[in-house]
């Protein structure tokens, strides 16, 4: 698999809207934004891009991450990860472009970083202005900033990245080299979800040796102003952003909000992790014939539908009854 992804013309929407529907594999979506006004602003160089957002600047104040130089824009742990490598500030869009285009001439600048901000709460009429031509559901996120490179990460949500100005370099990896990356803590995150230790630009394989075959199975996709990628949920990038002032929007869709995996694994690690081996391949077998399983869908057919419970098929109560259950059974600490 290690390589360079597929493409697709950013002008073939059917195509891209079967590559969506199927969810399985990431795919470069090449210029499908190459006539968005904003795009066609950063054509015209920094100070064209920065006074097409600072036009657009409701003034409500971005969150910013500052990274110094010495960290070479990667935000990250702290050494002796009690902590990050960076601070937090509070800036409006016009402020931050303006810091940013100050900084292009300064040796070892700051890394400056405004990510995952709701367009509407920032240049609410950019969606209006630079329409996505796959209808999402979703309000765009911005993140806008210098040379910055973000560790590796998923997203449990579908994901369509829009490079605006500047250039990006996701490197990915398909979920099930999970065992080979490396995963931080999951409770204490830098910026919501876990993260790979492995910097991939500087991967360490005498501590980290398994990333070797993580790497085997490496996708590179390499964007320009109007290239997008889709990245269905779960697959891992790390990211890399070149540009004095860069900027990307992207989309996050289709997770359902009544839907808790991450919370499921985590009840399962306090009540099953620690269990004698035998009990815990029993459970396996549990998890496999009614989550996993090829015949988990049909597991209660021999019940009629009275009967089935929270075992039964989807719908409002039984969802509310599993809810219910569960909460009620960690009240009573597994009493009952």
């Amino acid at each position: 698999m290690n390589g360079v992804l597929d493409e697709l013309d950013g002008k073939d929407h059917a195509a891209i809207a079967r590559a969506v529907a199927a969810a399985d594999h990431p795919v470069i979506l090449r210029g499908i934004a190459a006539d968005w006004p904003a795009v066609a602003a950063a054509g015209e160089g920094d100070n064209a891009i920065a006074a097409y957002l600072a036009a657009r600047d409701n003034g409500k104040p971005l969150t910013v991450l500052v990274g110094p130089p010495e960290t070479g824009g990667r935000y990250f742990y702290s050494d002796d990860m009690r902590g990050v490598n960076f601070r937090s500030e509070k800036m409006p869009m016009a402020t931050l472009v303006e810091r940013l285009l100050a900084l292009r001439d300064t040796a070892d600048a700051p890394s400056l970083y405004a990510g995952s901000t709701p367009t509407p709460e920032s240049v609410a009429s950019f969606a209006t202005e630079n329409p996505l031509p796959i209808d999402t559901g979703v309000d765009p996120r911005i993140w806008v900033g210098n040379n910055s490179r973000i560790a590796p990460h998923y997203d449990m949500a579908a994901n369509i990245a829009v490079v605006v100005a500047g250039r990006r370099r996701f490197s990915l990896f398909p979920p099930a080299q999970i065992a080979n990356l490396y995963v931080g803590p999951v409770e204490r995150t830098i910026a919501g979800q876990p993260t790979s230790m492995v910097d991939p630009d500087h991967p360490d394989y005498a501590r980290y040796p398994l990333y070797a075959e993580a790497e085997r199975h490496k996708l590179i996709a390499d964007l320009a102003p109007g290239d997008a990628i889709y990245m269905p949920p779960m697959w891992w990038h790390h990211v890399r952003s070149e540009g004095a002032l860069n900027v990307l929007v992207n989309y996050w869709f289709g997770q359902r909000q009544d839907r808790f995996p991450f919370a499921a694994l985590m009840l399962a690690m306090h009540s099953i992790r620690e269990l004698p081996g035998t009990e815990r391949q029993a459970w396996r077998t549990w998890f496999d014939h009614y989550v996993f399983g090829e015949g988990a869908k049909g597991a209660v057919d021999h019940l009629p539908p009275h009967a089935q419970g929270v075992l039964g098929p989807p719908s409002p109560q039984r969802d509310r009854m599993i809810i219910d259950y569960v909460v009620g059974f960690c009240r009573s600490g597994g009493s009952g």
